[in-house]
Parts: structure tokens; sequence; C-alpha cells
């Protein structure tokens, strides 16, 4: 695999299968990681499975105080600037379009893809000074095919797609890659 050691992650949605999953498996080569979620019990536990290099930050991505937060805090709680941003966090609320509340689309939006945007603004400023850093977003399959009930979820999935190809082209001189990763589903 890669030899991580040195550098800092931020996995957002950690307490959930991919995101603990991306996190151990970025911990088990080295990296430090900052793990980040709404269930800080979880959230402790997993940094005390952990052990070293492990840390943690609360927020809820669905507050944009809170998701304009969160790379201060993680870079705080891990006493290092962030290399590797893992924005894996994300929800669902599932509806045909026309039973869909405003508030249900407009939470989706917010919580997959706004917080993307927030996280990244935060998290490439500083990459960008140190001319190297990661960003991977979490989309999924319904990102590309679409998928009945899930317009709020497929549009917010289509937008981290679109979003991470745009900001590649921006900041790929730098050493910073943007890259996207799209699970099919999850039973």
């Amino acid at each position: 695999m890669f030899d991580l050691t040195g550098k800092t992650a931020l996995v957002t949605g950690a307490t959930g299968g991919i995101g603990g999953a991306v996190a151990r498996a970025l911990h088990a080569q080295g990296a430090s990681v900052v793990l980040s979620g709404t269930r800080e019990a979880v959230l402790a536990d997993m940094r005390a499975e952990l052990g070293e290099r492990a840390h943690f930050a609360t927020a809820n991505l669905s507050d944009p105080a809170s998701v304009d937060g969160l790379v201060g805090a993680a870079e705080a709680a891990a006493g290092a600037p962030l290399d590797i941003l893992v924005a894996n966090a994300g929800i669902t609320k599932d509806q045909l379009l026309m039973r869909m509340k405003d508030e249900d689309f407009e939470q989706v939006i917010r919580v997959n893809l706004e917080s993307y945007f927030r996280l990244t603004r935060a998290v490439v400023k500083g990459m960008m000074k140190r001319r190297t850093g990661r960003i991977i977003g979490v989309t999924s399959v319904v990102g590309v095919t679409g998928n009945p009930g899930q317009t709020n979820y497929s549009a917010s999935k289509a937008g981290m797609i679109g979003f991470s190809k745009s900001l590649a082209q921006e900041v790929g001189s730098r050493g910073i890659t943007v890259n996207c990763i799209a699970p099919g589903f999850i039973a």
C-alpha cells in the first residue's frame, strides 16, 4: 500500500461503514487520523480502538458554522495541518419527487454537497501554500446513473463529481489531487 507516516487526514462520517473502513486503512498506513461525525461516544470508542495518532472532532454537517469550524478543530486536535481530506459523510431522505418536501431536498444538498464545498475551501488554502494535498469525495453510483426516489441524493452526488472535476483543474498544478470514489449500492 502507501506509507502515510507523517501525514494527517480528516475523515468525515467516520462512524459509518465506509468512513470507518477508510479511517482504519489510513491509520494502518501510518497517517494520523481525525475522525469526524455527530456521535461523540462512537468517535471516542473508535479513537480508543485505533490508539496513538487517532483524534476526533465532532461536527454537524447540516450546520454551516459547524462545517466552517471543522478543519480548524481537526488541525488543532491533530496538532498538524491536514494533508488529506476524505469527505465521506452523507445523508439520504428518499422520496418520490412529487412527494419530496423542500426541506428534505435542501438538507441533503446542504450535508452532501455544501459541506463538501465548505470543507474543501477551508482545507485547500493550506494545501496550496504547502503545494501538496489529497482531497477525496465519496460520492455514489447514483450520482452518475440516477435512481428513482433519490432526486435530491443523486443531485448532491452528481454535484460533488462536477465540483471535484473543476477543482482538480484549479489546483492540480499546485500538487493537489482531487478525486471521487463512487460506491455502488451497499446492503
